[in-house]
């Protein structure tokens, strides 16, 4: 049977014909859709599915299930990695008794908004089997090749895709679903699952570098059941050029490959650690120019040189370090056509319709990265801004440090209030920074409701105990909303969850918080009012700026104050869509001379400008 699936969707499908038990992770785009395609399915298929409070804890929970002997899969995008990396590497010396498999999606091209990180150092930090899908067909199949091997060499494999494979579809073949319901069972070894000694954490070590070698003398000859296989060479006699590629390039390559009715040499790697070194080696005694085509780093293409060195090999290698290719941003159809063109040194003629091509270049849109329609957040930084203008200040005399997730879209226009963005949390520990580098005026940090369980609880502490004068507003929408409206410790209790819901406000009264205001960003006075004594505060204060999310309050049928323009009143200042700029928001001609007025607003966005007198509350 085949069904249309996204890469995403394919890892998910590929996770139930595993017969997984246990899957947890944190939203991160690209990678977010594996969990939300298995969620709704949790009760149909038996299995334990959650999003976690951050990566690290996400994947001490399949960790531990993979030592109870249960088939396991934890899920995060690429910087998840970094926050998961210290249990991770522990555990990976450790090893599993059932099937473990991490799953991280990169960002070459940063799409998402983050740096183009190469997840695969960290497989070769770690000592971790890596295996890099390069089609829909590839994700659904090598999860079932990851599993195989964990359990075969009783350790984690990671699986890594990118956000071009993660997010594009294709037709799959399905498999059938394996049912190895396991009774959970955990052995005491101290030798194994502890690291208090020199002599127990040496031993670990060869251990690992022991499942390594097992890992890549299964892959090298693996085929799976739909015929694909894992390590593949190809060998044209009458040609010398060749190509290495891994990964998201696999479809590009193959199509340029038909459509120029090219003959080369290829060896497509899937286990990019560790690389296939006799295949690679085969593969160098038949070529005498060669391309490497791999996303973000050059980890094959080093590797490679290493070898042609080591055999003695005089071998033109191009890619990244001649500047054939680019270090930086994922490779579309006409990047890989130009390392092509240079490996054979003649230019492939331009195909299709020139026409339709130059109109569709010319039809793309530069889309403009704001809140949707209705964001409480543009309340907020509309308060901000206020506050600060009201307390005498300029704007560029008080940092704002921001953070992961929707609240660090207040860096763009019309808000500009954000200064940084870094990493989950940061927000909090950087603005100590500042106050201890110095910083005489206010210092405010901005940080999510999710980022704020997920990471933000430690800084705020460490600020309580230190006595850092600092304002810290966190933006409580009550969903993880940037990466697709997931739940978290602070979501509203839904029926098909039952979760118990955390309550961010005695969060942080536990943590020692006197001076903490909850604001509701729609009303704009009281808003602006409290922001202002919060900043004014010699000590930690804390603002709450609690309202749901607009999008998943309209989902979820909650009724909101609506607002129309009263068009004799208003004047056409524009004010209030050069300091909110809701896309709900436009101007009309109102009479002949081209004075202009608001068109009445769908959403409770308008409920920002009570303020101003031209609006009527219906």
């Amino acid at each position: 049977m085949k069904k249309l699936l996204t890469g995403n969707e394919a890892i998910a499908e590929g996770a139930i014909e595993s017969g997984v038990e246990v899957v947890s992770g944190y939203p991160g785009t690209p990678s977010t859709e594996v969990i939300l395609t298995l969620l709704p399915r949790k009760k149909e298929l038996g299995i334990h599915v959650e999003w976690s409070v951050n990566e690290k804890v996400a994947f001490e929970i399949a960790a531990g299930a993979a030592w109870a002997g249960k088939r396991a899969l934890v899920t995060m995008k690429m910087s998840g990695v970094n926050v998961a990396a210290d249990s991770l590497c522990s555990i990976a010396y450790s090893g599993c008794r059932g099937g473990f498999v991490i799953f991280t999606a990169d960002d070459p091209g940063a799409s998402a908004g983050m740096p183009e990180e190469d997840s695969r150092y960290y497989a070769k930090l770690m000592i971790v089997p890596m295996l890099d899908p390069g089609s829909q067909q590839e994700c659904l199949d090598y999860v079932k090749v990851a599993f195989d091997i964990s359990e075969k060499i009783g350790g984690p494999v990671f699986l890594r895709s990118t956000t071009d494979t993660s997010h594009l579809a294709s037709d799959v073949v399905l498999g059938e679903k394996l049912d190895i319901k396991r009774e959970a069972h955990f052995e005491r070894d101290i030798i194994k699952y502890t690291k208090a000694g020199a002599v127990r954490c040496m031993a670990q070590h060869q251990d690992t570098l022991d499942r390594l070698e097992k890992a890549s003398e299964i892959a090298d000859n693996y085929i799976t059941e739909s015929g694909i296989k894992v390590n593949e060479i190809h060998i044209e006699k009458d040609n010398r050029c060749g190509v290495i590629y891994a990964g998201a390039v696999q479809g590009n390559f193959k199509e340029i490959l038909k459509r120029y009715n090219l003959k080369l040499s290829w060896l497509k790697i899937g286990l990019v650690h560790p690389l296939p070194e006799e295949r690679i080696k085969k593969f160098l005694e038949t070529v005498d120019r060669m391309l490497i085509l791999e996303e973000s780093e050059p980890l094959i293409e080093t590797e490679v040189m290493r070898f042609a060195f080591l055999m003695n090999k005089k071998i033109k290698i191009l890619g990244k370090f001649d500047k054939t290719l680019s270090l930086i941003g994922n490779y579309s159809f006409k990047d890989i056509k130009k390392g092509l063109e240079a490996l054979l040194n003649k230019k492939l003629g331009r195909k299709g319709n020139l026409k339709i091509i130059e109109r569709a270049e010319k039809l793309e849109v530069k889309r403009p990265i704001s809140f949707c329609v209705g964001c409480p957040h543009r309340g907020t930084y509309y308060a901000i801004n206020n506050a600060i203008k009201n307390l005498k200040y300029k704007k560029n005399e008080i940092i704002i440090t921001g953070d992961i997730g929707c609240t660090i879209l207040g860096m763009n226009k019309p808000f500009e209030s954000c200064w940084t963005e870094v990493a989950m949390g940061a927000s909090i520990g950087l603005a100590q920074g500042f106050k201890w580098a110095g910083i005489k005026k206010p210092v405010i940090a901005t940080i999510g409701d999710s980022t704020f369980f997920h990471a933000g609880i430690p800084p705020l502490i460490n600020a309580v105990y230190q006595k850092v004068p600092l304002t810290i507003i966190i933006l409580d929408n009550g969903w993880t909303a940037m990466t697709g409206f997931e739940e978290n410790p602070g979501t509203i209790p839904l029926k098909e969850t039952n979760n118990t819901r955390v309550d961010i406000e005695k969060v942080c009264r536990g943590c020692g918080i006197e001076e903490l205001n909850v604001i509701d960003p729609y009303q704009v006075e009281e808003s602006v009012e409290k922001i202002m004594r919060s900043i004014k505060y010699p000590g930690v204060s804390v603002v709450i700026s609690r309202q749901e999310c607009a999008l998943q309050a309209k989902r979820r049928k909650v009724k909101l104050p609506k607002f129309r323009v009263d068009v004799d009143k208003c004047t056409g200042c524009r004010i209030c869509l050069n300091q909110l700029a809701c896309p709900a928001m436009v101007f009309h001609p109102k009479t002949d001379n081209q004075h202009l007025s608001l068109l009445r607003s769908v959403l409770p966005d308008l409920d920002l400008l009570c303020s101003l007198s031209c609006l009527l509350q219906e």
